[in-house]
């Protein structure tokens, strides 16, 4: 026969290892959400790191393009946006219209539909460079409507380097057999044109082109940082967990078998 206090000890303890289990995954759960916005705090700090080492970088002197036996040696977080000048003349000929977009908080007075127009900058002492001389509109794609802006001879160019733009689900890739290009790539672009060039291109900063097409200067230096928002909803998530399992767990306690 079994002892009363037995019984009751066992009616307590049925209650507490049906706990055991939710409890152990509210416990994962919340220390997931918790370690997901302490990521977000970290991802604030290396963004606002790497804001200050653009804004700086874009407004330094310009620096003389890295010599090709460096290019395998660049890499985006120590090099791209470095204000940089390169000569040469410009191969107009095999110049690349680039597909894009232009909203209304871009630079300049020129928007919607057109072509960032990409040409070769042809330089007597190291291979070709690939340079965004800057936007045109839709109708303006033929050479031949802004002849004014084919400047001929030598030329300086001043820029930033760029790295070639990322693979994303909402721009179609390339396709040269067509002539049809929607993401900076210069490697595709310089082969498409039979070149061997720079794996970099240099977004032209704005200046007196004659007819002011291409309009360069338009990089945009927005990132966005909205990581200390989005720290906050996973921590405010882990709050509320506990909140929950803590009115769960009183729930259940007011349940108890007598």
């Amino acid at each position: 026969m079994s002892h009363p206090t037995d019984d009751a000890a066992r009616r307590e303890a049925l209650p507490a290892r049906g706990l055991l289990l939710p409890a152990l995954a509210a416990l994962a759960a919340f220390l997931i959400l918790v370690g997901l916005g302490t990521w977000q705090l970290e991802r604030r700090a290396w963004k606002e790191d790497l804001l200050a080492r653009v804004e700086a970088r874009v407004h330094a002197a310009p620096e003389p393009v890295p010599p090709s036996a460096a290019w395998p040696h660049l890499t985006r977080e120590a090099d791209e946006y470095r204000r940089v000048r390169a000569r040469g003349t410009f191969d107009h000929a095999r110049e690349t219209l680039v597909y894009t977009v232009r909203g209304e908080d871009a630079a300049g007075p020129l928007k919607g539909q057109g072509f960032l127009v990409v040409t070769p900058l042809l330089r007597p002492d190291g291979p070709p460079l690939l340079v965004n001389r800057g936007f045109v509109p839709l109708g303006l794609r033929d050479a031949a409507t802004r002849v004014a802006g084919q400047v001929s001879g030598e030329v300086e160019v001043v820029g930033l380097l760029r790295f070639p733009e990322e693979a994303s689900w909402f721009v179609p890739a390339n396709d040269p057999a067509r002539d049809s290009f929607y993401r900076m790539d210069p490697v595709g672009i310089a082969a498409a044109r039979g070149l061997a060039a720079a794996p970099f291109i240099i977004d032209q900063e704005a200046g007196a082109v004659p007819g002011h097409l291409p309009a360069g200067g338009g990089t945009r230096l927005a990132f966005p940082n909205r990581h200390l928002e989005y720290a906050l909803t996973w921590y405010g998530l882990a709050a509320a967990l506990v909140a929950v399992a803590a009115a769960f767990l009183w729930t259940r306690r007011g349940r108890r078998p007598g």
